[in-house]
C-alpha cells in the first residue's frame, strides 16, 4: 500500500502534507516514507519464515546513513560495492559480519581493509580476483570468506540493456565451467574459506522466469560441488526484483521466495537476497516546483527547478516515472507538457507529454525515486544537491541538509603554487 496519498486533493506522505515540506525545506527535495521502506524490507524477510536466510540490502540504491540505520536496527545485512559504502554501513551501526562485498574491481586496499573489518563474504568475480584475495589473506595470516559469482549466460530479461548483467558479454561474474575451476582451486586452501555461490542477473526485472533459470544453474553447480566433497553454506540470488513504475505487473517478494524455496528443497542452504530497488524505490518522491510554462509551436514545456543532476534515471535510462500534482484542482484545464529541468542538456527531461493541470509556482512530485535517485545525483552545472527528508507518521527528520554554495568548492584551491 502506498504511503503517498491524497487527502482533500492534497498529497500527503504518511500524515504530513507535502506542501508543508516544500515550505519548510524548499525545492527540489527528496522525501522518504519510513513506513514504506520498512514494509518493503519486511516483505522479503517475512517471506522466508523459519528457513535460514539473510536479506542484504543493496546500499547503492539509497545510501543515506539514517536509512541504513533503520535497516540495521531491523536486522538487515548489506550488499556493498565499495569501501565508501561499507564505511557508511559501519557509521550507521551495521554489523560487519552481515556485509557482502560485491563488484568486479576490488582494489588491494579495499580487500585489506575488508579483511580487517571482518566482513561476511567477498563475492568473487574472476580467477585473478581470487588469486589476489588469496595473496592478501596469506600475507595477513587471515582466512578470507568468499563466494563465487556465477554468470549464468541466460537470455536477456525484459529490462533496459544497461541493467542486464548476465550475458556472455557482461563484465560481471564467471561462466559456470570457470566457476567450477575456482571451486577446485579454493579446496583445501588454508587462507580461503568457500562460503557459497552467488548470482545477480540484472536490475528492474519484472518476470520471474529469468531468476528461476539462473537459480536452476546455481543449484546444479552446488549439487556437483557436494558430490565432490565441496561444502557450501549459502546460495546468493542477488537482487534485481523489479518495481511497478508504469503499471507493470510485478510479482510479490512472498511469491518469489516461496518459488525459490520449492526449487531448493530439500537442500539446507541459507539463501541470501540483495534487494535494493524493491526496498527503496517506492518509499521516495522528488518534490519540485514549476518555474515556467513555456509554449512553442510544437510543444508545451513545464520547466521545473529540479534537474538531471538531481535525478538522472530518465536521462540515463529513458526511465518512466509518474509525475503528479501535489495539489489537485478540478477547476483548471488539463494539458500535455514535457517536464524539463534547467540543466543545459537536451536530455534534462523527466517526462514527455504528461497530462497535468498546472500553473507557474505549482508543486509536482516525481514518484518512485527512492532507489537510484539521490545516490546518483551530482553537482553538474554547479548545482547544489537537494536535501533528503524522512517522514515517520507525523514526525519529520532532515536526514541530509541541502548543500551550501561553498560546499561546491570546499575541496578546491584558489591558487596553484609556482604560478
Amino acid at each position: 500500500m502506498s504511503l503517498f496519498v491524497y487527502h482533500q486533493n492534497q498529497l500527503y506522505v504518511e500524515q504530513v502534507p507535502v506542501t508543508h515540506l516544500a515550505e519548510r525545506f524548499g525545492t527540489p527535495c527528496y522525501v522518504y516514507s519510513r513506513a514504506s521502506l520498512e514494509n518493503n524490507w519486511r516483505a522479503f524477510d517475512d517471506a522466508f519464515g523459519s528457513h535460514p536466510h539473510r536479506i542484504c540490502y543493496s546500499v547503492k540504491a539509497l545510501s543515506n546513513i539514517a536509512i541504513l540505520d533503520l535497516l540495521a536496527k531491523m536486522g538487515s545485512g548489506f550488499d556493498v560495492v565499495s569501501q565508501g559504502e561499507w564505511e557508511r554501513v559501519l557509521v550507521a551501526g551495521g554489523a560487519p559480519h552481515k556485509i557482502v562485498f560485491s563488484g568486479v574491481g576490488k582494489t588491494c586496499s579495499e580487500i585489506e581493509h575488508a579483511l580487517e573489518v571482518g566482513i561476511a563474504c567477498f563475492n568473487i568475480e574472476s580467477l585473478d580476483e581470487l588469486a589476489r584475495l588469496e595473496t592478501i589473506a596469506a600475507k595477513r595470516g587471515a582466512i578470507a570468506p568468499f563466494a563465487i559469482r556465477v554468470n549464468p549466460h541466460i537470455h536477456p530479461p525484459e529490462t533496459h540493456p544497461g541493467l542486464i548483467t548476465a550475458l556472455k558479454e557482461s563484465k560481471f561474474g564467471v561462466p559456470c565451467d570457470e566457476a567450477w575451476k575456482l571451486l577446485k582451486r579454493a579446496q583445501g586452501n588454508p587462507h580461503l574459506k568457500l562460503c557459497g555461490l552467488a548470482c545477480h542477473i540484472g536490475s528492474q526485472i519484472t518476470e520471474l522466469a529469468p531468476f528461476l533459470e539462473a537459480f536452476d544453474k546455481i543449484i546444479r553447480l552446488a549439487d556437483k560441488a557436494e558430490k565432490e566433497g565441496i561444502h557450501l553454506e549459502h546460495l546468493d540470488c542477488g537482487g534485481g526484483v523489479g518495481v511497478s513504475y508504469q503499471k507493470e505487473n510485478v510479482f510479490s517478494p512472498a511469491f518469489y521466495v516461496e518459488t525459490l524455496l520449492k526449487k531448493l528443497s530439500p537442500r539446507p542452504y541459507t539463501i541470501v537476497l540483495e534487494p535494493g530497488r524493491r526496498v527503496a524505490a517506492s518509499c521516495g518522491i522528488l518534490l519540485t516546483r514549476v518555474e515556467y510554462l513555456k509554449t512553442t509551436t510544437a510543444h508545451r514545456f513545464a520547466v521545473v527547478d529540479a534537474g538531471m543532476n538531481d535525478f538522472i534515471r530518465p536521462a540515463l535510462y529513458s526511465a518512466w516515472h509518474d509525475i503528479i500534482e501535489v495539489v489537485r484542482s478540478s477547476a483548471r484545464k488539463r494539458a500535455h507538457y514535457d517536464i524539463v529541468g534547467p540543466v543545459c542538456e537536451s536530455t534534462d527531461c523527466f517526462g514527455k507529454n504528461r497530462l497535468l493541470s498546472i500553473r507557474e509556482g505549482d508543486l509536482l512530485a516525481i514518484l518512485s525515486v527512492g532507489a537510484y535517485g539521490f545516490t546518483m545525483s551530482s553537482n553538474y552545472n554547479s548545482r547544489r544537491r537537494p536535501p533528503e527528508i524522512l517522514v515517520d507518521g507525523k514526525k519529520i527528520y532532515e536526514i541530509r541538509a541541502r548543500e551550501e554554495w561553498n560546499d561546491l568548492w570546499a575541496k578546491e584551491r584558489m591558487t596553484v603554487p609556482g604560478f
